[in-house]
């Protein structure tokens, strides 16, 4: 992966200076801005591409949450906020990460290694041909055929012979088996956490225990799967 584009979206000037000095230790992440409002980072974003963003909630005039519906192709975003409340909302929006401040240096760098997933996973996609620039697949459900999108898809799960998929609207339950699922997503994106259990790691929010949180969702950690889930997290 090439250097990272990178816009800080920050209106307090003690974070903003936090944030420059953690991406100071971060090799191949450039900051292309900075910005003190989504207005001024929208005007940003009309002229200039950027990777990544590292987004405040609390903004003058219009706050991150509104600031992100706003955009028809938003770059992968991280939330830096000193509200826990808004996590299941950044995560409906399908947020890379969320930031609680204050943060340290390892869980910034945590975030970022996330981030990276997901672009290599948009490259990877991107080269695979006309079907895979799409991100998703077709599944079949109710007497139609639904597309389900990658990165709306948050995590698949073993029910029987039959899956369930877990994504941002809600659950699908296509008449498919889990193991053919498995082979229908990139392992770029989907982490083995439990044999029964793949999930997008671009969702993962936090890891308590033998349970990893994908915003709303909860999933289990099976005890064999553990060492290799972790690391394929950066972790």
């Amino acid at each position: 992966m090439g250097i990272i584009e990178c816009l800080i979206v920050e209106d307090e000037p003690i974070a903003r200076d936090l944030l420059v000095q953690y991406c100071s230790y971060i090799p191949g992440l450039n900051i292309a801005g900075i910005c003190e409002n989504a207005l001024q980072a929208r005007k940003y974003l009309e002229s200039a591409s950027i990777d990544l963003l590292l987004l405040d909630i609390h903004l003058p005039v219009l706050d991150g949450i509104q600031f992100l519906k706003t955009l028809k192709h938003p770059p992968v975003v991280i939330f830096t906020t000193a509200y826990e409340q808004y996590a299941v909302r950044a995560f409906e929006l399908t947020a890379c990460d969320y930031l609680v401040k204050p943060f340290l240096l390892d869980r910034f760098i945590i975030a970022i290694d996330k981030a990276k997933a997901m672009l290599r996973a948009k490259q990877i996609t991107a080269a695979d041909g006309p079907i895979a620039q799409e991100e998703g697949f077709f599944i079949r459900t109710d007497g139609k055929l639904i597309r389900v999108k990658f990165h709306e898809l948050v995590y698949v799960e073993a029910s029987g012979n039959y899956s369930k998929l877990y994504t941002t609207d809600g659950m699908l339950v296509p008449n498919m088996a889990f193991s053919a699922l498995e082979k229908m997503l990139p392992g770029a994106i989907f982490k083995r956490a439990h044999r029964s259990f793949l999930i997008n790691a671009s969702y993962v929010s936090l890891i308590e225990g033998n349970r990893v949180f994908l915003g709303k969702y909860e999933v289990p950690i099976g005890s064999s799967y553990r060492d290799g889930f972790l690391k394929a997290l950066g972790i």
